[in-house]
């Protein structure tokens, strides 16, 4: 009976700190047309974990956009200032991501599709409005660990835009 107490207690108590966040990646879908959503949820004042999915719609023959057509990032954000408005945090992510790459062998030219895991960090501020308005600025770098047909460095930069409730 108290080990259940217990565990109702902890539960309880993270459910009612939880604040959680939705976001796009503004200048990822007004650029590159590359549809980028957030999900951020808060353990404490000073952390958080999150999950954000990309899909890229853009061309594979475009000059620029990024290599991976699809990507799944889920992370974790440590917040190194307390202020309720402007916060600077850490990140550290896991980016399961897929796409194409050119490749060339015997003078053909063909695209190399591959599907591969990142690991990397990221550093970044927010912005939070009294009234739950959020904006978030960050830029990181990961590495494909596992294929050797795919990109070696993944980026991850973003200028978000959602609502906390």
């Amino acid at each position: 009976m108290k080990k259940s107490l217990l565990i109702f207690t902890l539960f309880v108590s993270t459910i009612t700190f939880s604040q959680r966040e939705f976001k796009l990646d503004i200048a990822d879908a007004l650029i590159i047309k590359n549809l980028d959503f957030s999900y951020e949820n808060y353990i404490n004042e000073e952390s958080s974990f999150g999950i954000s999915v990309q899909f890229n719609l853009e061309k594979q023959e475009v000059d620029f956009r990024y290599n991976e057509n699809m990507m799944i990032t889920p992370y974790y954000r440590h917040y190194f200032t307390t202020d309720y408005n402007w916060n600077f945090f850490g990140e550290g992510f896991f980016g399961i991501n897929s796409g194409k790459k050119e490749s060339i062998k015997d003078s053909d030219i063909y695209d190399i599709e591959y599907t591969d895991g990142a690991l990397g960090i990221a550093v970044g501020t927010k912005y939070i409005s009294n009234g739950g308005f959020v904006v978030d600025l960050y830029g990181g770098l990961g590495r494909n660990l596992f294929g050797s047909e795919s990109p070696v460095i993944v980026p991850r930069v973003g200028l978000n835009i959602g609502w906390r409730f």
